[in-house]
């Protein structure tokens, strides 16, 4: 392992970036400083396992408070930044984008400026800017085929344009200000610790309480599924051998239709926890357009 002695995750008390601290804490010797605003999808529960390892530390700030940003690097001196700090849900992004541009767009500004200021003092030549992003950048996946680092951006929602707009923000500094970036999008994410709002708890939670099922559309939007613990050990590699400019995706080559997936659930629940009817009568089609 490259000396990484300190590894900065911001929005690591959300899903992934939670995740991905249990990941260093458990597969790696470094230091892991975490930084999260604590929002609606940001948890401290999800990290108290944590609480009590001396190479851990948790502080609660927001990525666009550019003072606060800055005094961070210089106290702690991380050797890499790892962002998974983002407003991520497609549907809150439709009813009110603004937080989801301040977050996605200048909170990542506010971390590229923060980090080439720091390098400027530093001379710190292992310091890797890591930027966690996703599929949405490319737009639907069809019946066929994969998404691939050549894929056009063809982003559909404003949650989907503000995770470009920070892609080509994050590269630019690397064409500009030759910045150690690196880049990773990735599949639709499941596991341990995920807000309820995405599809795969909401509909287990939905099904045990006897509620409507929701599916948005016809049910036939075209996801590729990737667990979260996969996406932990992927992103870590990409930080330890990636090329310096480059963007990875990182897939779990399990592409499925939302429906697909509901059903999937709907028979392990009938299964698992068997009720009088099939949790498949549960599911309601809403014509509105796809949502994950």
């Amino acid at each position: 392992m490259r000396n990484m002695r300190t590894i900065m995750v911001t929005g690591g008390a959300g899903f992934i970036g939670s995740n991905f601290a249990h990941f260093l804490i458990a597969k790696t010797s470094a230091k892991v400083i975490v930084l999260d605003k604590l929002t609606y999808a940001g948890h401290r529960e999800t990290l108290l396992a944590l609480e009590q390892n001396p190479r851990f530390s948790f502080i609660q700030a927001d990525i666009t408070d550019e003072k606060k940003v800055r005094s961070l690097f210089q106290e702690h001196q991380p050797n890499a930044l790892v962002n998974f700090a983002a407003e991520t849900h497609v549907d809150r992004s439709i009813d009110g984008p603004r937080a989801f541009v301040e977050t996605n767009i200048m909170g990542v500004f506010v971390l590229l400026e923060a980090s080439r200021h720091y390098l400027k003092s530093k001379n710190n030549d292992s310091f890797r800017f890591l930027q966690v992003s996703t599929d949405e950048v490319y737009g639907s996946l069809g019946p066929s085929g994969l998404f691939s680092e050549e894929t056009p951006y063809s982003p559909n929602s404003p949650y989907a344009a503000s995770k470009a707009s920070a892609d080509h923000l994050v590269h630019s500094y690397f064409e500009t200000y030759k910045l150690p970036v690196l880049i990773t999008n990735c599949s639709n994410n499941y596991g341990p610790y995920q807000f309820p709002e995405k599809l795969i708890p909401l509909m287990i939670l939905n099904a045990l309480e006897g509620k409507p099922l929701p599916i948005y559309g016809d049910g036939k939007n075209v996801r590729d599924w990737l667990y979260v613990e996969d996406h932990c050990e992927g992103i870590f590699l990409v930080l330890e051998k990636g090329r310096l400019g480059e963007k990875y995706n990182i897939g779990g080559n399990n592409e499925k239709t939302n429906i697909e997936i509901v059903d999937a659930i709907c028979e392990n629940l009938d299964q698992l926890k068997p009720q009088a009817h099939s949790y498949k009568t549960l599911k309601k089609i809403r014509c509105r357009p796809s949502r994950t």
